[in-house]
């Protein structure tokens, strides 16, 4: 789970979560989940798989990692915290999806303070929250065009879009297909199928040749749908030789 605009009191159970380990003791670790800015314990038997000799040589006071929360309760506040139970692939995912989280909150924070709105920032993050629920969110929204008119003022998106768009290189997606155009009874030219590849490349397809009668034709765009827009514009235009060519478009 990413960092929330407005952050809950507690993690939930079998969430991942990042922790600083603060004190060691002989049979487990109090940590502090950096998140939530709350303690939870660490037993000894949830560091590592197999007998630990000795705790010290695991982990260290002043450590940072990634853990799974093992238990919680909430009418004592009482929280275990687990580190064998996260995989590799949580803990890379958890500290990416973290860092890029912090980022975004830094923009939004120099957005609040171009506008002269940092004394508002709680009143404009509750307004925010029921639509949006991560600071990553909100910045793909406002990046993209996609934020809800009204949910927060013209002038702080326009500051928390400028502001990302200087520091934020846009994302771009490229779909790529093989086509095979065959001539159909020796009917297909080799200037047809230049004349063909031609149309397609000034809808902003790439054409490369791999090989009679093999091409890739590659489209980028800043979403998945627009690239194969581009890809069913450049299919429509070959099909319009399917009279000469048998055409054969595949991933």
């Amino acid at each position: 789970m990413r960092l929330l605009i407005l952050q809950k009191n507690l993690p939930e159970l079998g969430e991942i979560v990042l922790v600083k380990i603060n004190k060691i003791m002989p049979h487990g670790a109090y940590c502090n989940l950096v998140e939530y800015k709350v303690d939870a314990y660490l037993p000894i038997g949830e560091i590592a798989s197999g007998w630990i000799k000795n705790i010290h040589e695991r982990i260290k006071e002043g450590q940072r990692d990634v853990a799974k929360v093992v238990f919680v309760d909430p009418s004592r506040r009482a929280i275990d915290v687990s580190l064998k139970k996260v995989s590799t692939k949580e803990k890379k995912t958890k500290v990416s999806e973290y860092t890029l989280e912090k980022r975004a909150e830094k923009f939004f924070v120099q957005a609040l303070g171009a506008v002269h709105k940092e004394g508002k920032a709680e009143e404009i993050k509750r307004s925010i929250f029921p639509k949006v629920q991560t600071y990553t969110e909100l910045l793909d929204m406002v990046f993209e065009n996609r934020l809800e008119k009204g949910l927060i003022d013209e002038d702080l998106r326009s500051a928390f879009y400028d502001i990302v768009s200087k520091n934020v290189k846009p994302k771009v997606y490229v779909v790529s297909y093989t086509v095979e155009l065959s001539a159909v009874n020796g009917k297909g030219s080799v200037k047809q199928i230049k004349k063909a590849y031609g149309e397609v490349e000034k809808l902003g397809v790439t054409v490369i040749y791999e090989g009679a009668p093999h091409y890739k034709i590659s489209a980028e765009g800043p979403s998945y749908a627009v690239a194969e827009g581009k890809i069913k514009e450049a299919q429509a235009v070959l099909q319009k030789y399917a009279n000469d060519f048998n055409i054969t478009v595949k991933k």
